[in-house]
C-alpha cells in the first residue's frame, strides 16, 4: 500500500563547481532505509524523472532517500564526468587505482574520494546505512548483477523487465565498494535503456524500486 507523504529536502553540499547536491528522505523515517541514486554521469540522465516520481509517493514502511542528481556539473554540460574531468563512478575506495590521465573516459580521479561529490555519497552512505540502494546508469537496458544479494537484483529485474546480466566490474565503482563495506547490504546497478523513459517505463521503475525495499 502507498500514500503520498511529506517531503525532506537537503542539501548535502556542493559539486566540484560549487553546484547543490539535494537529498530527499520520504516514507517513515523509523522504517527500511532505501537509496536511490538517479544520476552519476551527467550525459546518463534517464534515472532523474524515475527519482522525481518516488519523490511524490512512497510505502509507509520504508525510509527512502532520493539523490535525483550526484553529478550537477556533468547534466550542465552534458558530460559523463564532473566539473574537475572525474569519473565519479571509479573514484570511490574499494579498490581504487588510476585508470588513464587526465581526459580519458574513466580517468579515476587523483586518489579515492578526491571528489566532493563522491565524498558526499560515502556520508550519506554511512550515515543512514542503507539496506538496498539503486544507483541508475544507461543505456545497456539491463539489471546489473553487482554483487549483493542475487534475490534483491533477480526480483528488481523481474519487475522492471530489465533482465539481470552481471557486467564488468570496475575499481573505485561505488556499489562494489558499498557491497564489501556494508556487508548483509546489496547496492546495485541498474542501466536504462537509451534516451528519457516514457511516463509508463516511469511508473513501472518507480515501483520496482519500491518492491525491493
Amino acid at each position: 500500500m502507498v500514500r503520498a507523504l511529506a517531503l525532506t529536502a537537503v542539501v548535502l553540499g556542493h559539486s566540484w563547481q560549487g553546484r547543490p547536491i539535494q537529498a530527499y528522505e520520504v516514507g517513515n523515517p523509523h522504517g527500511t532505509p532505501v537509496l536511490v541514486v538517479g544520476c552519476v554521469h551527467g550525459n546518463e540522465t534517464g534515472g532523474i524523472p524515475i527519482a522525481l516520481a518516488l519523490e511524490r509517493i512512497a510505502p509507509r514502511d520504508l525510509d527512502l532517500w532520493i539523490v535525483p542528481v550526484l553529478n550537477p556539473d556533468g547534466v550542465a554540460s552534458d558530460t559523463r564526468k564532473n566539473g574537475h574531468g572525474v569519473d565519479l563512478n571509479r573514484n570511490f575506495p574499494w579498490r581504487w587505482r588510476p585508470l588513464g590521465p587526465p581526459g580519458t573516459q574513466q580517468y579515476a580521479g587523483p586518489r579515492a574520494l578526491s571528489e566532493p561529490e563522491s565524498r558526499l555519497a560515502r556520508r550519506l552512505i554511512r550515515r543512514i546505512h542503507p539496506r538496498v540502494t539503486v544507483w541508475f546508469h544507461q543505456p545497456l537496458a539491463v539489471t546489473d548483477e553487482s554483487g549483493g544479494d542475487a534475490r534483491v537484483e533477480r526480483r528488481f529485474a523481474a519487475d522492471s523487465g530489465l533482465p539481470l546480466r552481471r557486467l564488468a566490474r570496475y575499481p573505485g565503482s561505488a556499489p562494489t565498494w558499498q557491497n564489501h563495506r556494508f556487508p548483509g547490504t546489496t547496492a546495485f546497478v541498474v542501466e536504462l535503456p537509451a534516451g528519457r523513459p516514457p511516463a509508463r517505463r516511469v511508473a513501472r521503475y518507480a515501483a520496482a524500486v519500491r518492491a525491493v525495499g
